[in-house]
């Protein structure tokens, strides 16, 4: 690989994509670095919020260490894109009942998509983010595996299971054979001006992580007085919105009850939120949509796999069933039950630590 080759670098003000930035500097690569604007200034307050990864704090740190590396820098204006392709899923999905995640999408769609179209229209060869996670190509296939990050701590290939062997044959995620606390020292070794900096824990465009505050001001009349009963069809209480809920949440339910209740279903057609006992989050089966396998095949439809439901769940064994000619759908069945699937969250299958692709979870039984 010639060393020459120049990579246009995600960075967020973050520690994790300054490090990828300086690495990539430092073997030799020609760096860009770039900054994607995703939000307008002042609206919902995000872009003053120096704890989310695109305020203008976040751009200002960005600026600092592209200044300190000696590389050029950009901000690109994703604005149009976020609100669309983003922000507006984001708001459908809970009005459908589901529960949404963001990230999953916007690194599919912006930092996949759009941001490589930005790269090449800089003149770059390839692109690279702050990713926990890895790349491996095999040069008998010729195919590219997409594999956990090396700190089990800090993974992210969850997240990225939307690529595809276009993107990963030009994608680089530098700091993912490294633990983050190897690349807290290097940022210090690099004398990086972000090396002492926190981490963003929040969801980028909703300070404080208040989505039910930012689903009320951009959707009010969605938020309507409603009936929380039980399985059985019993009248536990009500609610000031089934927006305000999501499958599993036991806070905030607002019923007296003599054993804990917890949120095991969403019926938006109904206005009703269904409460059950924790033994009701139990499922075994799920239907799994708008799947996207990195190898661009399906695994073999008797492959027994994990499978992941949520970021921090820690995968279980399953099989999968396809359907249909395409394999965007699949049914997944559990070795045993799982808790709290929940429609609108991604599934991630692996083998190993092999990602093997990912989709939504549609229906669960």
């Amino acid at each position: 690989m010639s060393k020459k080759e120049k990579v246009l670098v995600a960075m967020s003000g973050g520690v994790d994509s300054s490090v990828a930035a300086a690495l990539l500097k430092d073997a030799g690569y020609d760096v860009v670095g770039a900054t994607m604007k995703i939000w307008d200034e002042g609206r919902e307050g995000t872009f003053e919020n120096p704890r989310i990864c695109c305020s203008l704090t976040a751009v200002e740190d960005a600026l600092a260490v592209c200044e300190c590396l000696g590389i050029p820098y950009h901000i690109l204006e994703f604005q149009d894109f976020f609100r669309k392709e983003i922000v507006e899923n984001f708001c459908a999905e809970y009005r459908a009942g589901r529960t949404p995640n963001p990230c999953v999408l916007c690194n599919t769609l912006l930092k996949f998509h759009h941001f490589l179209k930005e790269a090449e229209r800089l003149g770059c060869d390839r692109i690279a983010t702050g990713h926990y996670a890895r790349i491996e190509h095999d040069p008998g296939s010729g195919f590219y595996r997409l594999r956990k990050g090396l700190d089990p701590g800090k993974d992210q290939s969850y997240f990225l299971y939307g690529v595809t062997q276009e993107i990963l044959a030009r994608l680089l995620f530098p700091v993912g054979d490294y633990r983050k606390t190897g690349i807290r020292e290097l940022a210090e070794k690099f004398s990086l001006p972000v090396a002492e900096k926190a981490e963003s824990q929040e969801i980028c465009f909703i300070p404080d992580n208040d989505y039910t505050a930012f689903l009320h001001r951009r959707d009010p009349d969605a938020f309507r007085e409603g009936e929380i009963r039980d399985r059985q069809g019993r009248l536990l209480g009500r609610h000031g919105g089934y927006m305000n809920f999501t499958v599993g949440q036991r806070r905030g339910l607002g019923v007296a009850h003599p054993v804990p209740l917890y949120v095991v279903a969403i019926r938006p057609e109904e206005n009703l939120v269904v409460a059950g006992e924790k033994k009701d989050l139990l499922s075994l089966e799920a239907k799994v949509v708008s799947i996207n396998w990195v190898s661009g095949f399906p695994p073999d439809s008797t492959a027994r796999l994990t499978a992941k439901i949520r970021y921090r769940h820690q995968g279980a064994k399953a099989r999968i069933e396809i359907s249909g000619n395409s394999a965007a759908t699949c049914r997944v069945v559990f070795d045993t039950p799982q808790e709290a699937i929940t429609p609108g969250q991604s599934m991630v299958f692996y083998d190993d630590d092999i990602v093997l692709g990912g989709g939504i979870i549609d229906e669960v039984t």
